[in-house]
């Protein structure tokens, strides 16, 4: 029997809410899953990409990461990892240098063998260039086979990559497919391969109200069993306040204070007809009553006009822009710039530099990332997109003079929090599932599981 952790979408370095402690929290979920791994005598950890929130980590999340490698290392327990949307850009990766230091494995077209498994890995690919991909792996002497990979795969919602194609032009009989991208866990069965998603081990959005974890995965010759694990996390607090008459303030901190909110991410959701509610008010309310960190969601339309009749959320302002960004159609090039421009870890002054910089390093090493994007949005053209590279540098240095503080943001049913501005990705990575988890595999999966439709 082999038996390994399956976890990805750890996000490391990720400072949600503009907190260093979420920052931490993200560090610390990763952690605990090696924690687990050291106490659950499993033969590896293997990772399915997005291991961190940027493509350049600060140095105190590179130090988490290899303090932590190091303890697999020391156990003798492999770290086999694939490249995420997140991580994603030509060239190098993180994962090669900790490769390099002999603390992980990139895993690919090769296998690698632990017990009598054979795992192989399929980096996240943008959807323009999968048509080129060739699903050819080479054979291995064992068991089973496992394919880790990174993206939006069918039968789950939101798919915009087909499990079946890689399936079927696949010259290795696959056992399972462990991915990452989704991060609500769920579980297929495709013609006798098993299929599954490990869910993210952080809350990176406001809708992610499920408990975090990943899988625990054993292979034996006559079955794959999949058991879900939950892990500790700090807890959000979803504060629903439905306000009637002339209710206001004092009901939202009535509310506020029916909830355990002591440390806790606390977002407040408002809904019905009563008085208008300022969002800072309210927000302060819970940070005095213990809360790290507290949002408003108000789901009131706020005037007649068809216009502005719109759901606002301050939940996340950053997460919102990153997501109407990615819609506009811009090159990997643009979204660069734009993450330049707008992450917290450039200081103004240096914006100017870091951006032309960025642009010189890009026209060396990628001259297609100036090549625009296809749209999202259902009937956009490619107007949106940008036409020249000049045109980009001018905007994001005039965003980096002018942008003010977004204060408020339209509110998705699609999970914001990962659509963020990174060279190679074109989708959605955190998208709640509209429908019922699929079948289980035959053995038992843990009732923490749940209903994450």
């Amino acid at each position: 029997m082999t038996r390994v952790i399956h976890t990805g979408d750890t996000h490391i370095g990720y400072q949600q809410y503009h907190s260093p402690e979420r920052r931490q929290d993200f560090l610390d979920a990763f952690e605990r899953v090696v924690g687990d791994a050291l106490d659950g005598d499993v033969d590896a950890v293997v990772h399915a990409g997005d291991l961190y929130h940027d493509r350049r980590p600060e140095l105190p999340d590179l130090l988490g990461t290899l303090a932590a490698l190091r303890r697999l290392d020391d156990a003798g327990i492999p770290f086999l990892a694939i490249v995420g949307n997140h991580e994603s850009t030509r060239g190098g990766q993180w994962l090669d240098l900790f490769e390099r230091l002999r603390l992980a494995t990139r895993l690919g077209r090769d296998p690698h063998v632990v017990g009598d498994v054979a795992f192989y890995g399929l980096d996240h690919v943008p959807r323009s260039r999968r048509d080129e991909l060739d699903y050819r792996f080479e054979p291995a002497d064992a068991g089973r086979a496992v394919l880790v990979a990174h993206g939006l795969f069918t039968p789950f919602a939101h798919a915009d990559w087909e499990t079946e194609t890689v399936l079927d032009e696949s010259n290795v009989d696959f056992d399972a497919v462990l991915l990452g991208d989704n991060h609500v866990p769920d579980t297929a069965d495709l013609g006798g391969t098993w299929v599954t998603y490990c869910g993210s081990t952080e809350r990176a959005s406001a809708s992610e109200r499920d408990p975090r974890g990943y899988n625990l995965v054993e292979f034996t010759p006559d079955a794959v069993d999949i058991r879900r694990r939950t892990l500790e996390t700090r807890p959000f607090a979803f504060v629903e306040v439905d306000l009637a008459g002339d209710e206001g303030i004092e009901r939202v901190r009535q509310r506020v204070r029916e909830f355990d909110v002591e440390d806790a991410v606390v977002i407040v959701e408002l809904r019905g007809e009563g008085d208008a509610v300022t969002p800072a008010a309210v927000e302060s309310f819970a940070v005095e009553e213990g809360a790290l960190v507290a949002r408003v969601n108000d789901k009131r339309d706020i005037d007649d006009d068809a216009e502005l009749a719109a759901d606002v959320t301050f939940a996340d302002p950053d997460d919102a822009v990153r997501e109407r960004v990615r819609e506009m159609g811009l090159s990997s090039a643009a979204l660069d710039v734009d993450e330049t421009v707008r992450a917290s870890t450039v200081a103004d002054s240096n914006v100017r530099d870091e951006v032309r910089e960025r642009v010189e390093s890009l026209l060396s090493e990628d001259p297609d990332a100036f090549v625009a994007a296809e749209s999202e949005g259902e009937g956009e053209s490619g107007d949106s997109a940008d036409t020249a590279v000049a045109e980009d540098v001018e905007a994001a240095e005039d965003a980096a003079e002018t942008e003010p503080e977004p204060e408020t943001t339209t509110d998705t049913d699609s999970e914001l929090a990962d659509a963020d501005a990174t060279t190679d990705t074109d989708s959605e990575t955190t998208a709640e599932p509209d429908s019922e988890a699929a079948a289980e595999p035959a053995a038992n999966r843990d009732s923490s599981l749940g209903d994450f439709a």
